[in-house]
């Protein structure tokens, strides 16, 4: 992933800091959003889906420990990496951030060149995570992301592009279930759907070509993919 598609959301109720800390990583080729406290922080990392949140700990309306709660809730967001960036360099609150769902905790105050250099080393972890989601093996079947093939027992099958996107989603998590808006946000986007079952009938076609036992359908919910 090139730097200028890293999407980064800056927290604090500090405009300073916004600014040094954005402008430091603006430079460095990032998209740059900001949010003043952690209640605007949870709308903006939901419309913007960051990649990495760089967020304060003590913000007004809500702090950042409960906003980082908050947005380790929410599905869409699972893999933003989280680190906070705090005066709060007591014991008590590093682990009270890492109990809450951040993937680090860096103390103030510190050079614009440090931290740069450790958002550079905490994003290394997409790089890594795109690497190894190229390949998936669950069972007998093997997706292929990068080549758009599925092998299933060493035959391979050809799916057109939905049906792919579909099966990867639902494989890429074994046994979770995943809910129809979901899967309309992840696979079909802002897409238009033409009639209210696109899903079912991608997923009856996924049946045919795969296997019935590849999938459950949990009723009013979603789906969910059984190895």
């Amino acid at each position: 992933m090139k730097k200028k598609d890293i999407k980064i959301l800056l927290v604090d109720d500090e405009p300073d800091i916004l600014e040094i800390v954005g402008y430091n990583l603006s430079s460095e080729g990032y998209q740059i959003s900001t949010a003043a406290n952690g209640v605007e922080a949870i709308a903006k990392a939901k419309k913007v889906k960051p990649h990495l949140i760089i967020m304060d700990v003590m913000m007004p309306e809500m702090d950042g420990i409960e906003a980082c709660e908050n947005i380790r809730k929410d599905t869409n967001l699972a893999n933003t990496i989280i680190t906070f960036l705090t005066a709060r360099g007591e014991d008590y609150s590093q682990v009270a951030g890492f109990d809450a769902g951040a993937d680090d905790y860096i103390t103030k105050p510190i050079k614009p060149k440090v931290l740069v250099s450790k958002v550079k080393a905490l994003l290394r972890r997409l790089k890594k995570e795109e690497e190894n989601a190229q390949i998936v093996t669950v069972g007998n079947i093997v997706i292929n992301r990068e080549e758009y093939k599925i092998e299933k027992d060493g035959e391979e099958i050809i799916l057109p592009r939905k049906e792919f996107e579909l099966l990867s989603l639902l494989a890429s998590r074994p046994g979770k279930v995943f809910k129809r808006e979901e899967i309309l946000d992840k696979v079909w986007g802002n897409e238009v759907i033409v009639g209210g079952r696109t899903i079912d009938v991608h997923i009856r076609k996924l049946r045919e070509k795969i296997g019935e036992n590849h999938f459950k359908t949990v009723k009013g919910v979603g789906y969910k993919y059984v190895q």
